[in-house]
């Protein structure tokens, strides 16, 4: 389903400003107010509307003014002027200046819908490319990722997404389908690292009455359930070897066959993958399957670090609060210049999805509408600044337990797995998957 057009309404006079921003809505539009020019950028910063309908006299920055810092921070948002001193030097200059139309106050309904249409027949197709409308940014670097992914949308081929846990590698995919033909079909997600090889097994390729363990009723499974669209399979690294091998025979093949099924079912899904391991290396230790790797990784987005897009944290944090305050209730209005510095001084080891915990927790805690730099300063120093997911939190503990064991054993890989309670293949898989050498602890003991 498309979305509905936005419009920003920018008037000093808030009566007329709610005005109408009631008659927009009664039309069909998502509105957006502000009172100022300089508020209206504050809310251009935050998320792009399709028009700006601005009055042409304001206290501080007028509509013209307000149209020349659009122009050179947000190229090609179409501006149309109202004022209630319409004037054919006004209009002139309006018009001259880039601005793409001009409304004399009181606002005439139909020439005002007209306008709209008019300007909206400009952006519309940004509207229809709206595929990237939840990743906010200016970063260069995202920008040239985005623009790749844009050309890759409409092919029907298998993207991997590669980055840190974090970076966004979901909201990428979700982009990707929304920009390809398959977009009014079901994108569906499957996170390969949470469940049993049993259920993964269950969930991927479904099963039929009495095929499963518990079962009581058929199921699908994740590709017939995205029939005709978009399915993205979640950390793809971490599944088991057997099921590497099905799921390069079900890509292949194009069927699935349900546990207990008598028959294949034809497929059409495209298949999207994510992973923040090394897969290459995971290849080159036999970890994973070097002909499914290859048919999932036709295309790879590498997504960067928040670290590699610092420009990009001002604007994060600022959408993160505004999203917030849309879904509850809460006194915050923004953050105190000191704090956004503090917020761009900071590591984020857990990426975008970290910043957005860190500014919902600064609004459930504060005390006072503006958060300052004493508020965020008690959360980012608060172990790691971020709850981890079972995921993260899992291989962080088998991390930590692995170096433990090896370090007791002083590198003996039989003792460690004796201790472990696992066999040496599994164990080396263990040590592969975290990067671990056993020989560093045979040479350092436990010094």
């Amino acid at each position: 389903m498309k979305r509905k057009a936005r419009i920003l309404l920018v008037d000093d006079d808030v009566s007329l400003l709610k005005l109408l921003g009631l008659r927009l809505k009664s039309e069909g539009f998502e509105v957006n107010t502000a009172a100022s020019g300089a508020e209206a950028l504050e809310w251009l910063e935050q998320e792009r509307p399709d028009l700006v309908l601005s009055d042409l006299r304001m206290d501080g920055m007028d509509g013209l003014a307000l149209f020349d810092r659009i122009q050179r921070q947000h190229v090609g948002l179409p501006v149309v002027i109202m004022t209630a001193h319409g004037s054919i030097t006004d209009a002139v200059t309006a018009t001259r200046s880039g601005v793409f139309g001009f409304l004399t106050k009181p606002i005439d309904k139909e020439a005002l819908r007209q306008t709209i249409n008019e300007a909206l027949s400009v952006s519309l197709p940004a509207m229809e490319n709206d595929w990237q409308h939840r990743i906010m940014t200016r970063s260069p670097v995202m920008v040239a990722l985005l623009e790749q992914a844009r050309r890759m949308a409409p092919l029907d081929i298998s993207v991997m997404l590669t980055g840190p846990s974090g970076s966004g590698k979901a909201l990428m995919a979700e982009a990707l389908h929304d920009a390809s033909p398959r977009r009014d079909y079901p994108f569906i997600v499957l996170n390969c690292g949470a469940m049993t090889e049993q259920l993964l097994e269950s969930e991927l390729f479904g099963h039929v009455k009495g095929a499963f363990a518990g079962a009581v009723s058929d199921h699908p499974g994740v590709f017939l359930a995205a029939q005709g669209g978009t399915l993205l399979l979640e950390d793809v690294g971490e599944l088991p070897p057997s099921l590497q091998i099905k799921l390069r025979r079900a890509l292949e093949q194009q069927q699935v066959r349900p546990l207990g099924a008598t028959r294949s079912i034809k497929t059409d899904v495209r298949v999207l993958s994510s992973t923040n391991r090394d897969l290459v290396s995971a290849m080159e230790r036999g970890d994973f399957r070097e002909d499914l790797f290859y048919r999932l990784n036709v295309v790879n987005l590498n997504l960067p670090s928040l670290q590699q897009r610092p420009e990009d944290i001002p604007l994060l944090a600022r959408h993160a609060l505004e999203q917030l305050r849309q879904r509850q209730s809460t006194q915050v209005t923004g953050f105190s210049p000191e704090a956004l510095s503090m917020l761009a001084a900071a590591s984020w080891p857990g990426n975008v999805r970290q910043l957005l915990n860190v500014v919902e927790q600064a609004v459930a805690l504060a005390s006072a509408p503006v958060i300052g730099p004493q508020l965020l300063e008690g959360i980012l120093s608060d172990s790691g600044e971020l709850f981890p997911t079972f995921n993260e939190a899992r291989a962080e503990f088998e991390r930590l337990y692995l170096h433990k064991i090896l370090r007791m054993t002083e590198g003996n890989v039989s003792q460690a797995a004796g201790l472990a309670g696992r066999n040496r293949t599994d164990f080396y898989k263990l040590l592969n998957r975290h990067g671990i050498e056993a020989g560093t602890y045979k040479e350092k003991g436990k010094g």
